[in-house]
């Protein structure tokens, strides 16, 4: 059933006739205050009378048609996470209720229908049954495919639009077996692909399920913009199947009817010359893989969508940076790959972004070397092995590089102060207060985002090239929640295609990229220690850590994150829970004492939307550690 307003909007509507995503489009999940304005319900069923003179698919029930069957309201609004759909929308809770809809009159023109159905009800064809979930319905407690099933309805579509989360794909998966083993049925889930105008990922994976098992299924990562999945299956199989269920038919007996829509139409085949398709063995993507190709169709989406000519990232030497580049290398590949295989909207794009009519993308590292600059800023406190790594890793990948040094423009920020102050700042290791070592950290680090929009607007203007770049972020989730960065630096870009995975999960993707691609300049900064290089070094040698700053290993880091993020951990619950599991790593005085620290750090709050000022102290969360503390001590007296 279509999904109008991406699954996320108001209505699904079963209709029969034609569907062109590529030439009209109905309004999707990415509106957000526009689905305030009138303008965006006129101008969906404006779009929609387009799609409805078009008589392409004859004799098919399809989203968008020739004839309005009925519009379904969705029944359960997406309102955790990222989504917001109460902020537009009200849910439909008159089940298995029905009212009429005024059509509006250009809409009757060409249908010859003044009203059609609105509400909780399925569409009966000579031959079946088919009922529509949308979206968020699917994942719910109550989900309503087991009353539909247990009503008759045999067919079940979802239009959903689910965005792109790690380890997030077996869960459809499972969600899917379950909701067709406990009743038996076919299930059809459809899902968005692309940026949505947004800064999430739909990321496809339509699936058909039957009976418990997994008939097809798209591709999860693709530059295709429509994908199409068939299965061939008999109705008859989940007819036996449910007679077999003792409980299916006892619940059948008592359940209440839908309203139904019936249509003179069949969906089946009066012929038993058909080869039926067999269950699917399902191949899930490793996390490694997901953050290998999941970012990279997003910024690929973003930036053919944005009118800029490709990337521009300060490449440190470090983990984040690097594997931020590593995803702009795979984006490289995923557009070369689409290009060899014909993919014209892929060489369209392509041709547009570089600027040459004629070109087409074959090879990963020539097209990399065209849409993606990296620059080492460096200063007086870099070292050269970060140097070295980055221009190597640069070298191996085919970007655009640059190795510049910023001292010139930091001395000139710090002596404007002078010249106010009569003051001289120093870093802590030259005799200086806190206060002056963190201001000289950050000018630098804020220098070095200014320098590089600078340097993403003229760029290819310098290279006689057309266009400005995109700048990048590689702040990852871990140093967000904890706050560990400098604002309007690394946390300042155009987007951030790590900015949700953790520092432990980069690395494992840094020796999975290494593996798949043979990239052996990230060996080197595999092995490196993480670090900022803002104090000045010592002998030559980094004398400062990012995980000395923050007292906390990236790996003790990641599990805080999770404790606190996933399963919404305070500083007590997080304390208890910790002395479970590292009860044999550390003492319980020093697991309270790295909890207080990382609750006392502050969060930067684009990851978390809970306060953003607390009072440190936690005064009554920290005095109940302290309290199981002594409680723990005296029971081990």
């Amino acid at each position: 059933m279509l999904s109008w307003g991406g699954g996320g909007g108001s209505y699904s509507a079963a209709l029969m006739g034609w569907h062109s995503p590529r030439d009209y489009h109905v309004s999707g999940y990415g509106c957000g205050d526009h689905f305030y304005e009138s303008d965006t319900f006129t101008h969906s069923w404006q779009v929609l009378a387009e799609l409805l003179k078009c008589p392409e698919t004859k004799d098919m029930l399809c989203d968008v048609g020739i004839k309005i069957l009925l519009i379904r309201p969705k029944k359960a609004m997406a309102d955790d996470g990222v989504y917001r759909e109460g902020r537009w929308f009200a849910s439909w809770i008159k089940e298995k209720m029905v009212d009429d809809y005024n059509l509006p009159p250009f809409i009757s023109n060409i249908t010859g229908q003044t009203t059609v159905p609105i509400g909780d009800a399925v569409i009966q064809t000579s031959d079946t049954c088919l009922g529509s979930e949308i979206c968020e319905e699917f994942f719910t407690a109550d989900s309503t495919h087991v009353k539909m099933a247990l009503d008759g309805v045999e067919i079940i579509t979802n239009g959903s639009g689910s965005h792109h989360a790690l380890r997030k794909a077996k869960r459809r998966f499972d969600l899917m077996r379950a909701a067709t083993a406990k009743t038996g049925g076919i299930y059809l889930f459809a899902n968005q692909r692309g940026c949505d105008g947004d800064r999430m990922y739909y990321d496809g994976n339509c699936i058909i399920a039957r009976n418990g098992d997994i008939m097809n299924y798209g591709s999860k990562f693709s530059l295709e913009e429509v994908e199409v999945i068939t299965a061939t299956l008999d109705l008859e199989d989940v007819r036996t199947y449910r007679n077999a269920m003792t409980s299916v038919r006892l619940h059948s007996s008592a359940a209440t009817s839908y309203p139904r829509i019936r249509v003179d139409f069949k969906l089946t085949h009066d012929t038993i010359d058909v080869m039926l398709t067999n269950p699917a063995t399902v191949d899930y993507a490793t996390p490694e893989e997901e953050i290998c190709y999941g970012p990279a169709c997003w910024m690929w989406d973003y930036l053919r969508r944005s009118g800029q000519h490709g990337f521009f990232l300060p490449l440190s030497g470090g983990i984040d940076s690097s594997a931020t580049a590593c995803i702009v290398s795979s984006m490289s590949h995923l557009v070369c790959n689409a290009c060899i295989n014909g993919n014209q909207q892929v060489i369209t794009d392509a041709r547009r972004i570089v600027g040459d009519d004629s070109y087409i993308p074959t090879e990963p590292k020539e097209f990399t070397n065209r849409i993606f600059t990296t620059c080492y800023l460096g200063t007086v406190n870099s070292s050269t092995h970060t140097r070295e790594r980055a221009k190597n890793l640069a070298g191996q990948l085919g970007s655009y590089h640059l190795s510049i040094v910023i001292d010139t423009a930091i001395t000139a920020i710090i002596s404007i102060f002078t010249s106010v102050t009569g003051k001289t700042p120093k870093f802590r290791a030259n005799g200086g207060s806190f206060c002056e070592n963190l201001a000289l950290q950050n000018i630098q680090a804020r220098i070095r985002m200014v320098l590089s929009y600078l340097f993403a607007q003229l760029i290819l203007w310098s290279r006689g090239l057309p266009g400005s770049l995109l700048v990048l972020g590689s702040a990852n989730v871990d140093e967000a929640l904890c706050g560990y960065m400098t604002k309007y630096d690394c946390s300042s870009a155009d987007i951030n295609p790590i900015g949700g995975i953790s520092k432990t999960d980069l690395r494992s993707f840094i020796k999975f990229f290494r593996s798949k691609y043979d990239i052996p300049a990230l060996d080197s900064i595999y092995e490196a220690p993480p670090t900022a290089e803002l104090e000045p070094l010592s002998e030559g040698e980094i004398s400062q850590t990012d995980e000395e700053d923050m007292g906390m290993t990236y790996e003790e880091l990641s599990f805080y994150g999770r404790l606190r993020k996933v399963n919404f951990c305070g500083p007590y619950s997080m304390f208890c829970k910790l002395v479970s599991s590292w009860k044999n790593k550390y003492t319980i005085t020093k697991i309270a004492d790295n909890v207080k620290h990382f609750f006392r750090s502050p969060d930067d709050n684009r990851f978390d939307l809970r306060q953003f000022l607390y009072n440190i102290n936690w005064t009554w969360q920290f005095r109940a550690i302290d309290n199981e503390i002594d409680q723990l001590n005296k029971k081990t007296s």
